[in-house]
């Protein structure tokens, strides 16, 4: 909680009230101790109760409930029993009134203020006469305590919201920069994991396709004992490199094909009233880790968004293999987005401008279409040319094992097609 700009300014005004609290009832002591005063020694008394019990209200601090007003109710009980006995007393309703405004909810607290100024107005007629100006003083001291005391209420709505908006601030700054921590995290392990996928791990598995040739292709070769270990050994730091690309791989993905991370997602997103399915449309292709992994992001995001806001009963992901492109469709038959959402500059809510910014990071487009029973997110990634050329040519090879070529050590068995109905 940090301290409020308008903090000086409430420190002053309670120092102010409290000066003229203790100058008013200073006065009125000193007033009863003049010769031919009426009943000094009972209104020095009262006067000094008078600012013990008001002194005393500043420890009671945060502890209000009942003790404010049995408080407010002793320090008025002292006023009036000076009111009668001095007529100097009178002047120390204008602290009243600060007091009744700041600790009585309205309309009690004018109520109060009316009511101690009538008490004021009599009390100065019984001890001096009755005249216009024991009548106005008080008067015009209410209505001026009255345009402080709102003002002061003003000023401290505005000093609390204010001090909401700010602590609100700071803690949306805190959560955001964790997120970035947490995404930079996130976007290095994947970096990682594909740059070893690139290099380490194609390389491996290169040399142990070599190997496996060489030892078919020379049976008799004297040194076929020393390419057989190298092989083996080849293979076990494969291995060894597989295990370390699925640590760093995204959660969603490891150990799974593209398809079953999406599946999985949906199955997940299903509940009462809510249905969702998972359509593969095309041969599944090794894809760069990075697109996988941006893909299945993505589709956690969208399904999110589905399942929070858009009150659906039915759900379909599907993954298209085009050609020279990867396609996936989010679509739902719920309530839609609002119009005006999707009208913000740059690109939406919250949501969809993180899925917007990662498909944009690996070069693809988003597009989204909205109306009530009808919402679709659909995201495309371009495919670069001959992309499988290479890992076929590995596949295919005439007796070499069974080797994966895949960005996640994923064999991408098999073809799974759907129609999108």
């Amino acid at each position: 909680m940090h301290s409020s700009p308008l903090t000086p300014v409430f420190t002053a005004l309670r120092l102010g009230l409290h000066v003229l609290m203790t100058a008013l009832a200073v006065v009125t002591a000193v007033r009863a101790l003049l010769p031919g005063a009426p009943h000094p020694v009972a209104v020095v008394t009262l006067t000094v109760a008078f600012l013990v019990v008001y002194f005393a209200g500043g420890l009671l601090g945060s502890r209000q409930g009942v003790l404010i007003p049995a408080w407010l109710l002793a320090l008025t009980a002292l006023w009036l029993g000076l009111v009668v006995l001095a007529p100097d007393a009178g002047y120390l309703v204008f602290g009243m009134f600060f007091l009744y405004l700041h600790l009585l909810p309205r309309p009690w607290s004018l109520l109060a203020v009316g009511a101690a100024t009538v008490v004021a107005v009599i009390g100065f007629g019984l001890h001096r006469g009755w005249s216009v100006a024991g009548a106005v003083g008080p008067v015009f001291g209410a209505a001026v305590a009255i345009g402080i005391g709102l003002g002061y209420q003003a000023l401290f709505r505005e000093s609390a919201e204010r001090q909401r908006l700010i602590d609100e601030l700071l803690s949306t700054r805190a959560t955001l920069a964790e997120q970035e921590r947490t995404a930079g995290k996130l976007a290095e392990r994947e970096r990682l994991a594909q740059e070893i996928h690139d290099t380490v791990a194609q390389g491996l598995s290169s040399i142990q396709l070599l190997l496996h040739a060489t030892e078919q292709s020379a049976p008799d070769h004297p040194a076929l004992q020393q390419i057989r270990l190298a092989r083996e050994t080849a293979a076990e730091n494969l291995a060894e490199t597989r295990r370390l690309i699925a640590e760093l791989a995204p959660a969603a993905l490891e150990g799974q094909s593209l398809a079953q991370a999406l599946e999985r997602i949906a199955h997940r997103a299903e509940a009462p009233g809510l249905s969702a399915m998972t359509v593969i449309e095309g041969t599944p292709e090794r894809l760069p880790m990075t697109i996988e992994a941006a893909l299945v992001r993505i589709a956690q995001g969208a399904v999110a968004n589905v399942v929070q806001h858009a009150k659906a009963e039915r759900m379909r992901l599907t993954l298209t293999y085009g050609d020279d492109e990867v396609y996936l469709d989010v679509v739902d038959d719920g309530i839609g987005i609002d119009p005006a959402v999707l009208d913000r500059a740059p690109s939406g809510s919250f949501g969809l401008a993180a899925m917007r910014g990662r498909v944009e990071q690996q070069g693809g487009t988003m597009a989204v279409e909205s109306e009530p029973g009808h919402t679709a997110v659909t995201v495309s990634f371009p495919l670069e040319p001959g992309m499988q050329s290479s890992s076929a040519a590995l596949e295919s090879e005439p007796g070499s094992p069974a080797i994966e070529l895949g960005p996640l050590g994923i064999e991408y068995g098999g073809s799974h097609s759907a129609d999108r109905g």
